[in-house]
């Protein structure tokens, strides 16, 4: 018998056939693809500051000479040098000391700190509950990994209620992953829920998975926790970092993670496979970053304090169209349409006919109404007037 062999391969290699088809489709790329169409749109899309890194982090670089190993690989695991400023920044500014049972891993950005994280501890079928609203790429991570992503509800100010995720813990599950300060929904989640998401995961024998990625960004005397620095969190918490933010470090690709020590060598085996090191020239401008140190963070923080300020203050106007989030933290806030629309229509709207980009809630599983993302951290104090005038008239003409 005598077989087609292009027939074959043409069933065999249908596009997304296998576990990516689960998988939505990164938004960020499209809203941006239609922002080019469209010349002349102001962007609260992409969760960016305003600022580049600090001084000291190019001419941390611009001393590396061509002698140096530079273009070899370096460490899995990170440099020492940056390993040891990251380690005494944990220390100081999260009470964790890696020392007491944890391990450090400077990687390619949080993402990738995430994506370790799930190759460490899940199997095949295994459960991970996400909070809703979560990060796209967390459960789009999970997808990837042949794992489910286990959802729940928050509660009207988008905070994790404890009883709802006691029961979505199955014989499944593996992790409860938190973001605080959050995104989408720049609330902050207070130290006692934290503590007593910690002790749940304890209890059931879970990892907690706590992305920080935020910590620097809270507002109207707001503090961030981590819950890392609870008494016992170390043998099952797992922490992510990044500089993308605070640093304005986003395309320099460095963040970290730390973990309980148990879990080093399927660590070291996941970034080994998918990235062998964290680019060194990035490392090498982290660690002037960090030897600048928060101060940098917080100083440009006030130009988003005033921004922030703007564009609530203006959302006010339309308040009987909408409801809006309380950010107190990242740069982000969400809102819900006082009518149930199709977010990804709504948002395609605002960019050809208003010039304004947000993101569609449904990327961030908010479902039962129309949501929407809002990042101000790029913006100057005039793009963010302009920008919510805007958004505040493409919402009224949309809403009449």
């Amino acid at each position: 018998m005598l077989f087609n062999l292009k027939s074959l391969m043409k069933d065999a290699y249908q596009p997304e056939c296998g576990r990516m088809a689960a998988v939505q489709t990164p938004v960020i790329p499209v809203i941006a693809d239609l922002i080019a169409e469209n010349p002349g749109t102001i962007s609260l899309g992409q969760g960016v500051v305003y600022y580049g890194p600090p001084r000291a982090a190019l001419e941390r670089l611009a001393e590396i000479s061509a002698g140096d190993t530079i273009h070899r690989y370096g460490h899995t695991s990170g440099l020492p040098a940056l390993r040891q400023l990251i380690s005494g920044k944990l220390k100081t500014e999260n009470h964790i000391d890696i020392d007491n049972g944890s391990n450090l891993t400077v990687t390619a950005g949080s993402n990738m700190a995430f994506i370790n994280a799930l190759f460490a501890i899940t199997r095949t079928g295994d459960e991970v509950i996400l909070c809703v609203p979560y990060y796209f790429n967390h459960e789009m991570a999970i997808r990837m990994l042949s794992c489910e992503p286990v959802l729940v509800q928050t509660d009207a100010d988008y905070l994790p209620d404890i009883n709802r995720l006691r029961h979505a813990i199955t014989e499944k599950t593996r992790a409860i992953v938190t973001i605080t300060p959050n995104n989408p929904s720049g609330v902050i989640y207070p130290e006692s829920l934290l503590t007593d998401i910690n002790a749940l995961c304890h209890d059931h024998q879970l990892y907690h998975i706590c992305d920080e990625a935020y910590e620097y960004f809270t507002y109207e005397g707001r503090q961030h926790f981590s819950a890392g620095s609870l008494e016992n969190a170390a043998e099952h918490t797992i922490s992510l970092y990044s500089l993308s933010k605070a640093y304005g470090f986003a395309s320099w690709r460095i963040g970290y993670m730390v973990y309980p020590e148990h879990l080093s060598s399927a660590i070291y085996k996941a970034q080994d496979t998918n990235l062998i090191c964290p680019p060194v020239a990035s490392q090498y401008a982290a660690m002037g970053a960090l030897a600048e140190g928060a101060g940098y963070c917080h100083r440009k923080l006030e130009v988003i304090q005033e921004v922030r300020q703007i564009i609530l203050e203006q959302l006010e106007s339309v308040q009987s169209l909408c409801t809006v989030s309380r950010s107190e933290g990242a740069f982000y806030l969400i809102i819900k349409l006082a009518a149930d629309l199709d977010d990804m229509v709504v948002a395609r709207t605002l960019i050809r006919q208003h010039r304004i980009a947000v993101l569609p809630g449904s990327t961030f599983g908010l479902q039962n109404g129309c949501y929407f993302r809002v990042a101000y951290g790029a913006l100057d104090k005039n793009n963010a007037r302009e920008g919510i005038r805007r958004l505040t008239n493409g919402l009224t003409d949309i809403m009449q």
